[in-house]
């Protein structure tokens, strides 16, 4: 399931990952737009999926029968591997995921994940906005937190810690254009399916203020950084650990294997969350690391005093 506010770059996303390399024979996309009249669905004609629209009005409310009836008939009539739900820009996923937990339901699907896109200029603003905008957040298992090339850089590590004290389960990614690998998208969700019960004490509006507009300074998306560590050593695990665990939130990826002296693992951190997972391939150390105007050097040298003596 696809969800954020109005804008926030939900068709972005979804046109990014249709377009990844792969049989898309057996995927349905249903897309919800809120007004009588349907783009994004015109926008994804040509990704090699089936795409169905749901107009004049929104699948957790006005819609929700028709959405509920259509989920059923696609996965009675088609049995897809996959289906990519785009909920409107004011669709509440608590409403949704209450939806698709209905018995008749269950027996034929299950939801996989849950990705809210939130455009970053949104964040500071979020005083403004009602609980549909918190509720779009807290039923996430991934952040996408988008538009950050129209932030002042300085903002970006700010806006992270913020999102991740506010939602310490969700994995929380920063996006140009929603640009993620698949290997970030399908990384295993870290929480429950239940949607959060909170509202921001002081939301006192649905809608967005035309007055908050000033973008501040363009980033230059080169303080994406790439980097990697790699050879035959052998890693002290309690130090190791505890480096993942103190990684900053603006290293977002690292994957790899890490070997330990009794076994190797394969380390998948996420936005915040690691999995660690058994690997009997090979039994040396190689990392990648993917993280956000972060200094290499430093993390490098962190991860070189956990190497053992050899």
């Amino acid at each position: 399931m696809l969800s954020g506010f109005l804008g926030a770059g939900k068709t972005t996303l979804l046109k990014r990952i249709l377009s990844w390399q792969g049989d898309l024979s057996d995927t349905v996309v249903i897309v919800n737009e809120f007004g009588d009249i349907g783009v994004d669905g015109s926008l994804l004609k040509d990704t090699g999926s089936d795409v169905i629209e749901l107009t004049s009005g929104c699948i957790c409310c006005t819609l929700s029968a028709d959405f509920r009836q259509l989920l059923l008939s696609i996965g009675e009539r088609f049995k897809p591997k996959r289906v990519f739900i785009e909920a409107s820009g004011v669709a509440d996923p608590t409403s949704l995921i209450s939806v698709l937990g209905e018995p008749a339901l269950v027996e034929i699907m299950a939801i996989t994940k849950v990705v809210t896109v939130l455009d970053a200029d949104f964040w500071e603003a979020r005083e403004m906005f009602g609980p549909l905008f918190y509720h779009q957040l807290g039923a996430a298992h991934l952040v996408l937190l988008n538009k950050v090339d129209l932030l002042d850089n300085d903002r970006i590590p700010i806006f992270l810690r913020e999102i991740h004290e506010l939602l310490p389960d969700a994995q929380v990614v920063p996006t140009i254009h929603c640009g993620i690998d698949p290997d970030t998208l399908w990384a295993p969700k870290t929480l429950g399916l239940k949607p959060m019960d909170f509202f921001h004490p002081a939301a006192g509006h649905d809608h967005l203020s035309d007055e908050h507009s000033d973008h501040g300074h363009p980033v230059d998306a080169s303080r994406y950084v790439m980097f990697s560590f790699q050879g035959p050593h052998v890693m002290q695990e309690s130090c190791f650990r505890k480096f993942v665990a103190e990684l900053p939130w603006e290293m977002f990826r690292v994957k790899g294997s890490v070997r330990f002296l009794d076994r190797t693992i394969m380390l998948n951190f996420v936005g915040g969350k690691a999995e660690w997972l058994p690997w009997d391939a090979e039994s040396e150390t190689r990392l990648a690391f993917i993280g956000w105007n972060v200094n290499q050097a430093e993390t490098l040298g962190r991860v070189k005093r956990c190497v053992l003596p050899g």
